[in-house]
């Protein structure tokens, strides 16, 4: 059912009206599917359109007062800086509508403060300036958001199998935009996926990874205030679709930047975030998430079409469709590690070659001077004191890395491993872990002179690991001693160190 119960014009002109607002410029309005949005100044108004579909209904002053009311609290604890009020429209007498009047409610509007559409993330990217910086921090605000959500109950594999269903009757009648074929090969695929990782999805719901989500994380819905990215917008109507496993709500924006061909950024955004949740197990998921999520977009693009773009939109459409099965056949694991002296760059090339290894969004990137400092208590910028760097701290460090390299390796995700690797047991470790595992394994060895590695070391800035050139001389003077890895110059510019370390990979 789509139809419009209550007649809301009064409402949409006295918000459309400058005078309204105490401004005199002209007030912009914005119309979805089930709201009126209407710019005015510094603030914006959303009401509730009085519609009702088969998956919403707003006919009632009553339920528009409460979703609206509900979309507050979600979103305000997140966007403090945008969510401001609840307003009651009131009738003050014949053809007289107020803001905040003594008269009968009429419709209930959320007041926002407005915002620069530039500042928003869709934005941003299409401009080419979502940097991995940004991705990083994407990463941190969604780990704290899923953290701070409320826990369900629900069975989050039964959650994921509606869904599932909810896209099989909805892609069913498109084959013609679509292709039955195509359609098939998915939902025989995304059944099959489905049924190999149901006992985790509820084994999650145990573990408190089912909670009240944001929903709809994508970067349309997420904005730059103070130099941060804030996430506006949480799906309110609808408590069931808003409940969901901490991953799905997490591969969404992960689809969103693989779809824009942002893979390094997804990738960032995929090991900022796991280094806050340490949700290591959720990546087996993530093959199937993204996979629906892909499936989701594909279906609101086709129910879209319309007019002359058209024949676009279908393109994009069996484009996301295609990008949805090919999540369903991800590449095995395989363990990299990537060891050498202080700045022979070997953060930097982990981050650039991360993305080609393994499922998408690629290999996690454990860090060691990132676990260290985890592992201390402290933020990565915080310089460390030297006890922290005995061998009974290097050894622990090592230990925790194998240890999240496994969990990693048995959710069927790639890993790469970047640390020093100084000690030729640490090395022997790392490979004995891929032998039993039975996972490929590369070890590559940087090497560049230590007058460069001086150079780069003063360089850093805003850097976790702690190095100076003292360290880099007692790395020096100990050494490695036999290298049984690849070795590769890393003397060179970064994205030339990097194809070298793709050509020894691509090798197995």
């Amino acid at each position: 059912m789509n139809s419009d119960t209550t007649d809301q014009t009064d409402v949409v002109e006295f918000l459309s009206d400058p005078q309204t607002h105490g401004i005199d410029t002209p007030v912009e309005l914005v119309t979805t599917h089930s709201a009126y949005v209407f710019l005015a100044g510094d603030f914006a108004f959303k009401i509730k359109r009085a519609v009702k579909y088969n998956y919403l209904d707003f006919s009632t002053l009553d339920t528009r007062r409460k979703v609206i009311a509900h979309e507050l609290a979600l979103n305000a604890p997140a966007a403090p800086a945008i969510y401001d009020r609840v307003v009651t429209i009131t009738r003050e007498g014949p053809g007289r509508l107020a803001l905040d009047g003594k008269g009968k409610p009429v419709e209930y509007a959320l007041r926002m403060h407005r915002f620069r559409r530039e500042d928003e993330l869709t934005s941003i990217a299409d401009a080419g300036n979502l940097t991995n910086d940004l991705a990083e921090k994407l990463g941190h605000v969604i780990a704290g958001l899923h953290a701070a959500a409320e826990r369900r109950s629900s069975d989050g594999a039964v959650l994921i199998g509606e869904i599932i269903e909810e896209l099989r009757e909805a892609l069913g009648p498109m084959e013609s935009t679509l292709g039955e074929d195509r359609l098939a090969v998915y939902f025989s695929q995304v059944d099959q996926a489905f049924g190999d990782v149901a006992s985790l999805l509820s084994q999650r719901s145990g573990e408190g990874r089912v909670r009240r989500c944001h929903s709809d994380l994508h970067l349309k819905n997420l904005v730059m205030i103070d130099g941060q990215p804030v996430p506006f917008d949480a799906l309110e109507f609808d408590e069931r679709l808003g409940t969901c496993d901490t991953f799905y709500d997490f591969a969404f924006l992960v689809m969103d930047l693989l779809h824009r061909g942002l893979t390094e950024q997804a990738n960032v955004l995929q090991n900022s975030y796991l280094g806050k949740s340490r949700d290591f197990s959720g990546l087996a998921t993530l093959p199937l998430f993204l996979s629906i999520r892909a499936a989701i977009r594909c279906m609101v693009a086709v129910q879209s079409m319309s007019g002359a773009v058209a024949g676009e939109i279908a393109r994009d459409a069996q484009s996301y469709l295609d990008q949805a099965t090919g999540f369903l056949s991800p590449s095995p694991p395989r363990l990299a590690a990537i060891g050498g002296l202080s700045g022979t760059g070997k953060t930097t090339i982990a981050v650039r070659i991360a993305p080609g290894l393994g499922p998408s969004p690629g290999a996690v990137h454990l860090r060691s001077d990132l676990e260290r400092k985890a592992m201390f208590g402290v933020e990565p910028l915080v310089r460390l004191p030297q006890e922290a760097y005995r061998s009974e701290a290097n050894r622990e460090i090592y230990a925790r890395l194998l240890n999240e390299a496994e969990q990693v390796l048995l959710a069927g995700h790639s890993v790469i491993i970047d640390a020093t690797f100084l000690a030729g047991s640490d090395r022997e470790a790392i490979g004995e872990l891929a032998a039993r595992l039975r996972v490929p394994f590369d070890g590559i060895w940087l090497n560049s002179d230590p007058a460069t590695l001086e150079r780069r070391i003063a360089s850093r800035t805003a850097d976790a690991s702690d190095a100076d050139r003292d360290v880099l001389r007692a790395q020096l003077k100990r050494g490695p001693g036999p290298v049984a890895w690849t070795e590769i110059d890393a003397s060179g510019e970064p994205e030339q160190v990097a194809e070298l370390v793709r050509a020894t990979l691509s090798k197995v």
